[in-house]
């Protein structure tokens, strides 16, 4: 028995935001493989990311990565409700549902956004995967159904989106500070400009492979 797919406005109703993650505070509780998956993810989208990771152990990749950004804080510890004093995110990955559980109950309580490791009912946000290439920034979200899928669809996107959009962003900023008068016309153009540069970019049909 087949099962019908969702209709579009019973499928993914997340928002996408994309924040300034070295202007928040984020709470991280967990110092194992989990931990270090969800502390990479942070920094590989913004070295500068404020992290507090707290955990009663904390694995040797974390004490590396964590030198090598000063704008990171560990504390090898049991977490503390106080912990939560200031934070603006919260990331839980520890190994113990239920702690988890515990610590994100405080956390509601307190309007603190949080994230739970594989278990999608309890997280406010999800981490998605992202594709960068310089100023672009692409998310990808299956609404929590797949996290493997995304990761295989955003190596698709990294290798089909071509290294030469970054130039053509910068010559799209320098173009709309030239331009002047009705901001219509001036989307018009914009349009005109973008066609043609992404023209440009994509590939011939001899160099498909």
């Amino acid at each position: 028995m087949s099962h019908q797919p969702p209709s579009p406005a019973e499928g993914n109703l997340l928002f996408p935001v994309f924040l300034k993650i070295d202007l928040l505070q984020i709470l991280l509780v967990g110092g194992g493989y989990v931990g270090l998956e969800k502390l990479q993810a942070l920094l590989k989208n913004n070295p500068n990311a404020k992290i507090t990771l707290v955990g009663k152990t904390i694995r040797p990749e974390i004490r590396q990565l964590a030198a090598l950004h000063p704008s990171v804080w560990l504390l090898e510890k049991g977490f503390d409700p106080d912990d939560l004093h200031g934070i603006d995110i919260l990331i839980l990955a520890t190994d113990s549902r239920q702690t988890n559980a515990c610590i994100r109950a405080l956390a509601k309580q307190q309007g603190i956004l949080t994230n739970v490791a594989d278990t999608p009912e309890l997280c406010d946000f999800y981490l998605g995967s992202t594709v960068k290439k310089g100023d672009l920034k692409i998310g990808i979200s299956t609404n929590g159904k797949s996290p493997t899928f995304a990761k295989r669809f955003r190596e698709l996107l990294e290798e089909g989106i071509p290294d030469e959009v970054d130039l053509l962003l910068h010559n799209l900023q320098q173009l709309r500070s030239t331009l002047h008068g009705d901001f219509q016309e001036k989307v018009k153009l914009l349009n005109a400009y973008t066609a043609s540069l992404v023209a440009q970019a994509a590939p011939k049909p001899d160099e498909v492979p």
